[in-house]
């Protein structure tokens, strides 16, 4: 007889075992698992969107602010009641905001729901996290000591790192999250890229990287959402994800702090690089909330190819 869920539990791994194994400090643990359990009560709140959207796709606009705003509410309160959180940035509101009592550990940046223009279509989203031990208003390697995502897709599944490697979980039916994948790493060379941006409206150099790129038989694979897309180069072990400078818009388009921080931090701790094509992005200091760069994040082959690209003359 074959195993069943229960069976699969018992001998698994959760989230909580993995961090103390891993030797990931207590209130940071427990702050990665909060945040996790929040990714649960987004996760329903989606689902029950998307209930309402079932024959409504003209209040879908509406709908869609709605969720975004709803998502942060639900991240921001559960983080409030942490005790381990003294600040709390997110796209979703107009200044950082201070949810302890100035003695609290870590300051929080949240995408608390990357992508959901797509949720109507019913492709994957996601929620993305930074966790800082000072200031967000520094260069991300002075102050990060963690980072996740969480992909709402066919399944639940959550990517962190806390410096010690990147590891995958999944949520399975008993509402715990079990280790898939530990360690995670890139392979020096991946087969799979996901270019954001208009091509008509991208520099030359930009366009001359992505014919090598077809020319050398990679396989496009672009969602439109930051975290599938991502997940889906981390996860097939190599590849490039980029959203590059465009000729009206020179500092691209993703946000620094709440989306490309976090992401470069798990991508490092997989071996590979991120850098907005001059810069590893991890070393460009944040002056704002709105700050944008340039993205060229995944396999060191493909990323320091591109740079290659864009420092060529004309």
């Amino acid at each position: 007889m074959g195993e069943g869920i229960s069976d699969y539990t018992r001998f698994a791994v959760d989230l909580r075992r993995q961090m103390w194994m891993a030797g990931v400090e207590e209130e940071l643990r427990r702050l990665i698992w909060q945040i996790a359990v929040t990714g649960k009560y987004i996760s329903a709140k989606i689902h029950e969107s998307n209930r309402k959207l079932a024959g409504f796709k003209n209040v879908y606009g509406e709908e869609q602010l709605s969720l975004d705003r709803s998502s942060d509410e639900i991240m921001k309160n559960q983080l409030q009641f942490s005790g381990f959180v003294r600040e709390y940035a997110s796209e979703e509101q107009d200044a950082v905001v201070m949810l302890g009592k100035g003695r609290e550990k870590y300051f929080v940046t949240a995408d608390p729901l990357d992508g959901s223009s797509l949720v109507d279509t019913n492709l994957a989203i996601g929620t993305i996290i930074g966790i800082h031990k000072e200031s967000i208003f520094s260069r991300g390697r002075d102050s990060m000591v963690a980072a996740l995502y969480i992909t709402y897709g066919p399944l639940i599944t959550m990517v962190y790192s806390a410096g010690k490697g990147a590891h995958e979980f999944v949520l399975n039916r008993e509402g715990e999250y079990v280790l898939s994948q530990e360690h995670i790493m890139l392979e020096e060379r991946g087969s799979i890229y996901s270019p954001g941006g208009l091509r008509k409206d991208c520099i030359e150099k930009h366009v001359r990287f992505l014919e090598y790129l077809e020319a050398e038989g990679y396989k496009l694979r672009y969602s439109g959402g930051f975290v599938p897309d991502i997940n889906q180069v981390l996860i097939k072990r190599g590849g490039i994800f980029t959203y590059p400078a465009l000729k009206k818009s020179p500092r691209g388009k993703l946000r620094l702090l709440f989306e490309l921080q976090p992401m470069a931090f798990i991508i490092e701790q997989a071996g590979g690089i991120a850098t907005d094509g001059k810069e590893e992005i991890l070393s460009v200091r944040v002056e704002d909330l709105e700050q944008r760069c340039p993205i060229y994040i995944g396999s060191r082959f493909e990323v320091e190819k591109a740079m290659e690209f864009l420092a060529a003359g004309s």
